[in-house]
């Protein structure tokens, strides 16, 4: 079995490997079809996220499209702030004092989303990669 142990986000964290890049394998696409969640599914698929934010998803071997839980907060200055998670299987060891940690992309922390929906049958114990991000607008139909 394949372990990762060590700092995410400020956040002591253990993951399995093998058992969440097992899930991935086998999971859909994020499965909202409103025009938010399209915009972030084609943006996911372009690789036009944040450079970081791909590239730890890379090292984790998580496909950026099958995020587990994706929202478009609200507009602002001609760009949508959206939060997503990818969940990991693996452990909290150590949680970072200030939660959420600021870059110039956006925002990143470990925790635990609520939404029920987005990672079924996904192996115990559990957390998530939380992120937040202004992200551009690329679907060819306007911005709902």
């Amino acid at each position: 079995m394949k372990q990762y142990e060590g700092e995410l986000f400020g956040s002591r964290v253990t993951i399995d490997l093998d058992a969440t890049v097992t899930w991935y394998n086998h999971a859909e696409l994020w499965g909202c079809d409103c025009g938010h969640c399209r915009n972030f599914l084609k943006l996911a698929q372009q690789k036009q996220l944040p450079s970081p934010v791909l590239k730890l998803l890379e090292q984790l071997q998580i496909p950026p499209e099958k995020a587990t839980y994706v929202c478009e907060l609200y507009a602002v200055d001609g760009e949508h702030l959206y939060q997503f998670c990818y969940r990991l299987a693996g452990r909290i060891l150590c949680e970072n004092d200030l939660h959420e940690i600021d870059f110039d992309w956006g925002t990143g922390c470990c925790g635990h989303d609520s939404y029920p929906y987005g990672a079924p049958g996904f192996p115990e114990p559990q957390f998530d990669l939380m992120f937040s991000a202004r992200l551009p607008w690329v679907l060819e139909e306007p911005d709902q």
